[in-house]
């Protein structure tokens, strides 16, 4: 399994650890990911995906998981995010309007 965002893509970044003396140890920042529930109102069930803290926070300052996916470009999204941004999409376009 990838330390990759399901969602905003974030992934592994690379730098160095300095010390006192100017010595430097190539080093990984991880992104910090969490596996999460997220409630889909389109769906009508939690969905499972493991994500970063700042995409959990994205996500909730969107209104939720699918407005979030609705409005992100597919080459953002890992395959999962894809598949169930499309399972979203078909769910809103069979739910029935209200006048």
């Amino acid at each position: 399994m990838a330390r990759r965002c399901a969602v905003t893509g974030k992934g592994t970044q690379f730098g160095n650890n300095v010390s006192h003396a100017n010595n430097k140890n190539r080093r990984r920042f991880q992104p910090n990911l969490q596996v999460t529930s997220l409630l889909s109102d389109a769906l009508g069930r939690t969905v499972r995906l493991r994500v970063s803290t700042n995409a959990i926070r994205s996500i909730e300052h969107r209104g939720g998981i699918d407005a979030f996916l609705l409005s992100s470009h597919d080459a953002v999204l890992s395959i999962e995010a894809r598949r169930l941004k499309n399972q979203i999409a078909k769910a809103r376009e069979a739910r029935p309007v209200a006048t």
